[in-house]
């Protein structure tokens, strides 16, 4: 399975909303952008100048992305059918709004998104960003830890900083997906009985013991297997070793009789 095999139902329902764009290339680079972590959903709102042939140059490649724009005439209309709206700006106090940096936003969208949400990620205007009215519409603000002593970002560079926390996600999340597919299913009470008793007889076997009383040990070799919650391949490796240390043992017997 690939590392993509399951992630684009959760990104496909996730748009990335410009809003007021100023400057045709910053679609564009934004464009960009997003196909290089696999997102596809890009709205605009109001944009100055859309479409454009600077748009289309910066979008070097994302054709597809810039042809399957929406726009939209306000913030209002582009996001009315989401569940999840994070506005993207700088740390304000002008709107009490949960604050989130991209990594912990990017989870929160993307665990909506798995559940069948809409979800959006809102940027704002190059030199003003968003308006109180519409950060009111978000339901959080996510803001990037840039250095405080330049904190300027580019537009389409703060798409990219959020496109990539995203797709880190997605992986994270497919990666999960596939070790719980391949993990054997751990071993039952009854499976970790018969390796005890297995594990028992063969420390007799063994002498391991040398006339101490067993218990003690066996006490605690129960609490470091049950710590250890086994699956049913691990105990069958396990009982396999045991199995050949009792051959052994009764080898050496049958020699030393």
């Amino acid at each position: 399975m690939s590392a993509d095999s399951t992630s684009p139902n959760a990104l496909a329902r996730v748009r990335v909303v410009l809003v007021g764009t100023q400057h045709p290339g910053n679609i564009g680079s934004a464009a960009r952008a997003m196909k290089t972590m696999g997102l596809a959903r890009l709205v605009l709102v109001a944009p100055e100048r859309f479409p454009h042939a600077e748009a289309d140059a910066l979008a070097a490649g994302a054709d597809g992305v810039l042809a399957g724009a929406e726009v939209h005439p306000d913030l209002a209309s582009a996001v009315a059918d989401c569940r999840l709206v994070f506005g993207c700006t700088a740390r304000s106090r002008r709107i009490a709004l949960d604050e989130h940096v991209p990594r912990d936003a990017a989870g929160l969208l993307l665990d909506a998104a798995r559940a069948g949400a809409e979800v959006a990620l809102v940027f704002g205007r190059e030199r003003t960003g968003l308006t109180n009215e519409e950060l009111q519409l978000c339901h959080a603000a996510v803001h990037i830890p840039a250095n405080p002593d330049y904190s300027s970002l580019n537009l389409a560079a703060a798409v990219q900083v959020l496109a990539y926390e995203l797709r880190m996600v997605a992986l994270a999340g497919v990666a999960l997906d596939l070790q719980d597919a391949q993990r054997e299913p751990p071993a039952s009470h009854a499976q970790m009985e018969s390796f005890f008793a297995q594990l028992a007889d063969t420390l007799d076997a063994i002498d391991f013991h040398k006339g101490r009383a067993p218990d003690a040990a066996m006490h605690k070799l129960r609490r470091l297997f049950l710590r250890a919650a086994l699956d049913e391949r691990e105990v069958r490796i396990l009982r396999g070793v045991l199995a050949d240390a009792q051959r052994m043992a009764r080898l050496a017997g049958e020699r030393g009789g």
